[in-house]
């Protein structure tokens, strides 16, 4: 608790002087055109990572980066929170990308290959089963992350299966048809400090470098083009 209050009065010193035009006009509102699903862990920092400000990226953060999956009346089939936050993002804000972002050393991947036998934690235990079909993946011997330790190589699987999960909404499906909508699958390696997003022309992870920065946002903008003329056809 220390650390938070020293923090905060750093920040009130030294950081916030730059920021008060920036949350006087964030006290009006927001329009975060991104929603970013990602790990509970302290060592995965969205803003930090993609060098944004706030205001500009709209949250969802729990243990493993997971999503309840919707039944055929786009219910929730599991906790009401995550379900509720994508609903809000896709009506009442610009939201056009999704991203879950997985991470390497996470600890819900090792509770779940564990299996999480542990009495003391029954809620735990029930939420990780968003992930089991990821676990049967690697069981089965999944290509995707192959070479990684077997955490990291489920947490990889992982971050597929929810993005699985958020097509079984309906929300998302309606998004995703007219072209509104974009679903990412991103992988933070913490000891090397990259991110990787998941290529599906390629079935992998692929690092962000420069280079594949730069395809990433060509091949954006071409979609942006080609939504622009669908609109206006």
């Amino acid at each position: 608790m220390k650390k938070l209050i020293t923090g905060l009065l750093d920040f009130q010193r030294h950081s916030l002087p730059p920021y008060r035009a920036t949350f006087a006009r964030l006290a009006k509102g927001q329009s975060p055109d991104c929603l970013f699903i990602t790990c509970a862990d302290s060592r995965v920092v969205p803003n930090l990572l993609v060098s944004m400000d706030p205001g500009d990226l709209f949250v969802i953060r729990n243990v493993g980066n997971m999503v309840s999956p919707a039944d055929d009346a786009g219910q929730s089939t599991g906790d009401r929170s995550e379900a509720a936050a994508l609903e809000y993002s896709l009506l009442h804000l610009p939201v056009e990308d999704i991203v879950v972002c997985g991470h390497s050393s996470c600890g819900a991947m090792k509770a779940l290959l564990a299996g999480n036998a542990d009495e003391r934690s029954p809620n735990l235990g029930d939420w990780l089963n968003l992930g089991r079909s990821a676990l049967q993946s690697l069981e089965h011997g999944g290509l995707v992350g192959q070479g990684l330790p077997p955490a990291d190589q489920l947490s990889q699987l992982n971050v597929l299966q929810q993005i699985k999960h958020l097509r079984s909404y309906p929300l998302v499906r309606q998004r995703l048809e007219a072209g509104t909508l974009r679903l990412h699958g991103w992988w933070f390696d913490i000891g090397n400090a990259q991110v990787h997003a998941y290529r599906p022309g390629r079935e992998r992870f692929v690092p962000i470098d420069e280079v594949e920065g730069e395809q990433m946002l060509a091949e954006l903008r071409h979609s942006e083009v080609e939504k622009s003329s669908t609109s206006a056809a």
